[in-house]
């Protein structure tokens, strides 16, 4: 079988579910939910440790070709995901082929030493050397010059048009950069060094978040004169369509039409009023040109929900499992969404504890329920399930009924 057919006969599988009723009927509530409007709470799972995943040779690649493998890959992944774990997910009706847009980089890359515990997991353990000690280390970053190939772009299109025969329509995707400067200077600075120097040089990190403001600034700016953005089917995992904002298969004109993205996860250590001093009054400067935003990834906003609600065009904030669900409840209330992360680890565990999931579960639906709140449920970071698929089946399984029963 040659790579066009298999691709061909994926597709068709695939279109069944995308052009579905099912698929609209997911793509609603997703609107809903952004929209602010009373819903059902959506489950959504990303992020499935696909190395430990492969049932009956499902998710085996086939095909030769760079190219198709790549196809392959996404179309196996969604198809073994509708199949064993929907939860609330829709997949886009349409062959996103994603534009060809390069970077001059800002000037630094990452210096590292690795440990990897299993040698099919992408997930390691990093040592980061330090690049940013110094004034002259500073001045190093550079802005980058942001390009579009458009040949490259067409040719791409055009490849994917015939490959899916019309099956299912190709269109140019572009992109949604987000602003999380805090990941990147954990890794140009290691967080031991960033950390100790938020409290004992806090002007020197100044200096580097405001040139990294600078420059992310500029690259903001030069996305959207080359016309490239984009907003997603999902920003970061959670739900990403919205009425307000341009759809995923268009593409945005401005920034207004566009998803602002921004996080902090390594300040998840420090009082709220250094988190605030050192990433919202930032991210400030560069949300008020987004049409919505959603802020947080992994650090616990419980306590700080205040701070975090200086964002200009705030609707979405995350709620980690180390975070006080309840507190968090209270603050958002009605004015955002309140996207919930349930603990990764209940399906990291040999044997899968449906009540304790439950429970988890039931504590952030009584929370929003009390205080009016839109939420959604975002299963992610699942470094591993110990090699059992059937815990992540079971968790989608229980959530599901958990949320449609309460």
């Amino acid at each position: 079988m040659n790579d066009t057919t298999i691709i061909r006969e994926l597709a068709k599988r695939y279109a069944e579910h995308a052009l579905s009723g099912r698929n609209a009927e997911k793509l609603r509530l997703m609107r809903d939910i952004n929209g602010l409007r009373r819903a059902r709470p959506a489950v959504y799972i990303h992020e499935a440790p696909w190395h430990e995943m492969n049932i009956n040779g499902e998710l085996d690649i086939k095909c030769e070709t760079e190219a198709c493998r790549a196809f392959e890959v996404w179309l196996r992944r969604d198809l073994f995901m509708l199949k064993r774990f929907p939860g609330d997910m829709p997949v886009t009706p349409v062959v996103m082929v994603p534009k060809c847009v390069r970077s001059t980089g800002i000037g630094l890359t990452v210096s590292e030493d690795v440990i990897a515990n299993d040698p099919n997991n992408r997930i390691v353990a990093h040592r980061y050397h330090d690049q940013l000690a110094t004034d002259a280390d500073i001045a190093r970053i550079q802005t980058p010059v942001i390009t579009h190939d458009a040949e490259e772009s067409a040719r791409r299109l055009a490849f994917a048009s015939e490959l899916f025969d019309n099956i299912l329509p190709a269109k140019l995707h572009g992109y949604n950069p987000g602003f999380a400067p805090w990941d990147d200077i954990s890794r140009y600075r290691s967080v031991d060094a960033m950390l100790l120097d938020l409290a004992e040089r806090p002007a020197h990190m100044h200096k580097i978040m405001a040139r990294l403001t600078e420059v992310h600034g500029a690259v903001f700016t030069q996305y959207e004169a080359l016309g490239v953005l984009q907003n997603p089917m999902y920003i970061h995992c959670t739900a990403g369509q919205c009425d307000e904002l341009a759809p995923y298969d268009e593409p945005a004109p401005t920034t207004r039409q566009l998803w602002g993205r921004g996080a902090a996860q390594p300040l998840s250590v420090v009082s709220p009023e250094m988190h605030d001093e050192f990433d919202i009054a930032y991210q400030m400067r560069h949300m008020e040109r987004f049409g919505l935003v959603y802020y947080g990834c992994c650090e616990p906003l419980s306590d700080r929900i205040d701070k975090v609600a200086k964002i200009p065009n705030l609707r979405k904030i995350s709620i980690t499992p180390w975070a006080d669900v309840g507190q968090a409840a209270e603050a958002i209330g009605r004015k955002y969404v309140l996207a919930h992360k349930p603990n990764p680890a209940f399906v990291a565990e040999p044997t899968f504890d449906a009540p304790r999931v439950r429970k988890e579960i039931r504590a952030v639906l009584d929370a929003c329920a009390k205080n009016n709140c839109v939420c959604e449920f975002v299963l992610k970071d699942i470094s591993t399930c110990a090699y059992n698929p059937e815990n992540i089946f079971q968790w989608e399984k229980t959530v599901m009924e958990t949320v449609a029963n309460y």
